[in-house]
């Protein structure tokens, strides 16, 4: 160490045209006008690093010589600023690495500046490879528990840069309980910018993993979160903690944790802000907001405290605002929000005490293929299972005849099957003759009818249901529809058809035991001969098939009452 100390002595360092260059025995040196070219500028970079690197590798870890190991740990923070290729290069070949980590672990004076320095070689991918190879991610873990800035700083961007896109890696910090350590940099440090940015970049990195929320699960994380999403002034700020609150709504432990942190208070109050802003920064924020919405879901308590905070209303004047702007993602987001909120039975009661049904009606002026197809969509959402959502989008005359427009003229394929679908789900959830009646004066029925014979078993048993519950409720009304429609030859094919699914075979006897209280509707049957079919269906290997077969033939023999 010592010889190593005193060979460093006989060099001066000397300024070169911004860098520096050592030599040795300053009188013997001849300076020209040479020493200017970009070759001496290069040879004396070179040299002036290579000996840094020399005695780091020599004296790096001898805490007597602090601040010669500090003099050559700035010497290459200063090579790399000024050439990045040349420095790399040099410093793969140095075998520097394992001297930085003793640093790191024994020199807690001389720790900060080697930290930097990494921090500084990561931003290179192929400089991360040496760096993994000398342990210095665990060397650097310990350092987050210091109470030092700089160094959390130094040591939290290093950890972030070499551990990136590295999932084994990654890992490996979670098991090592880098989680707490960021969750405490954000709790105590929550003012200062450069701490947080670290701090919310390393959870954005490890939050898809699962041991990672596990991990979070366990600490206040959600409480800082809100606390940054509510001091958040860029537009940058509040992405990144989107993007991690994002990631930790996918875990039920910690959605119940936001929720109770206070997320959705947080998220109306954005919408609320940014709801007159056209700018693009916004946009992005606002759908990432709507996005979140859905994510936190999560019950029916969810669900009414964002109602309660005026969020469905929210999301109905951003609609309004950009279908006429034309912002498509916006409108995907806030759509997907409002559909996801009509799923629970407690929302469905809300929505139409407050009027939404009415408002997703009138956006329906539309001219957005993709906002009609989700507010449809919403629209069948909330009137699955509820009467009276049921009972007032049925007798709305002019939702219904814009309904059967899209049934038969649509170019759009999906609206064209939602619009059939929203039919079907007013029919099926229906219990008023005023329902029936008014689907019939629109020139619906046929149009169900035909969605019998879709080529999805799906959409086939919906139409089928739809038009078994309405014939039991007003059969007088739809008779002519039918006939004109030929219902009764359509669900004869669909009995002879083998690939007809046996719950689309299964219903459409249901349908055929309601269309025998009708008279002329049971000739039709009789002389199609469907008695046959039903009898070959007796012996099919589905036990439904045959239940309802036997059922179908009771009843078309007058041996039950139906």
């Amino acid at each position: 160490m010592l010889w190593a100390a005193h060979q460093l002595e006989s060099y001066k360092i000397f300024p070169i045209t911004h860098s520096v260059v050592a030599v040795k025995d300053t009188d013997s040196v001849q300076i020209s006008c040479s020493l200017s070219s970009p070759f001496w500028r290069a040879t004396a970079f070179m040299e002036t690093l290579n000996k840094h690197l020399e005695y780091l590798g020599l004296c790096g870890d001898d805490t007597e010589a602090e601040d010669q190991t500090l003099e050559s740990l700035n010497g290459i923070l200063l090579a790399i600023t000024e050439d990045k290729q040349r420095s790399f290069h040099l410093l793969r070949g140095s075998g520097i690495f394992p001297t930085l980590a003793k640093i790191l672990k024994g020199n807690p004076r001389c720790a900060v500046k080697a930290a930097h320095v990494l921090s500084e070689i990561a931003k290179n991918e192929e400089m991360k490879i040496p760096c993994i190879e000398a342990d210095l991610v665990l060397a650097l873990i310990p350092l987050l528990e210091s109470t030092d800035q700089e160094m959390l700083l130094h040591a939290g961007r290093a950890i972030g840069r070499i551990c990136y896109d590295n999932r084994s890696l990654q890992e490996e910090l979670v098991k090592v309980g880098v989680i707490p350590s960021l969750v405490r940099i954000l709790t105590d440090y929550a003012e200062s910018e450069p701490l947080v940015h670290v701090a919310l970049l390393a959870l954005y990195n490890l939050a898809d993993l699962d041991s990672a929320k596990e991990a979070l699960s366990m600490t206040k994380v959600a409480e800082q979160l809100v606390k940054q999403l509510r001091r958040a002034e860029s537009h940058e700020r509040l992405e990144i903690v989107f993007e991690v609150l994002q990631a930790l709504a996918e875990n039920d432990a910690l959605k119940v944790q936001l929720v109770d942190a206070g997320v959705p208070e947080v998220l109306s109050d954005i919408l609320l802000r940014l709801q007159g802003s056209s700018q693009a920064e916004d946009t992005c924020i606002v759908k990432a907001a709507s996005d979140l919405i859905v994510s936190l879901l999560l019950g029916d308590g969810n669900c009414l405290r964002l109602f309660q905070l005026g969020v469905i209303h929210q999301l109905l004047d951003l609609l309004e605002k950009h279908v006429r702007s034309g912002d498509a993602s916006v409108q995907q987001a806030a759509l997907s929000a409002l559909q996801s909120l009509a799923v629970p039975v407690v929302s469905k009661v809300q929505m139409l005490e407050e009027g939404v049904a009415e408002r997703i009606e009138a956006l329906l002026r539309s001219e957005s293929p993709p906002v009609q197809f989700k507010l449809l969509g919403t629209l069948r959402t909330l009137a699955d299972g509820q009467a009276d959502a049921a009972e007032l989008l049925g007798q709305d005359p002019l939702l219904l005849d814009r309904l059967v427009q899209w049934c038969s003229g649509s170019d759009h394929s999906g609206i064209c099957g939602e619009a059939n679908r929203l039919l079907a789900s007013i029919l099926h959830h229906n219990r008023s003759q005023e329902v029936v009646k008014a689907i019939q004066a629109a020139q619906g029925v046929k149009h169900l009818v035909s969605m019998t014979t879709s080529e999805q078993a799906a959409l086939q048993n919906e139409a089928l249901k739809a038009l078994a519950i309405a014939s039991a409720i007003d059969l007088d009304t739809l008779e002519e529809s039918f006939k004109e429609s030929q219902l009764v030859q359509s669900l004869h094919k669909l009995l002879r058809d083998d690939n007809t699914s046996p719950e689309v075979k299964y219903n459409s006897m249901g349908l055929l035991c309601r269309l025998l209280n009708s008279g002329d509707l049971r000739q039709e049957i009789e002389e199609d001969k469907i008695k046959d079919t039903l009898e070959q269906l007796c012996s099919h290997s589905n036990a439904d098939v045959v239940k309802g077969a036997i059922t179908t033939l009771q009843v078309l023999r007058g041996d039950t009452p139906h």
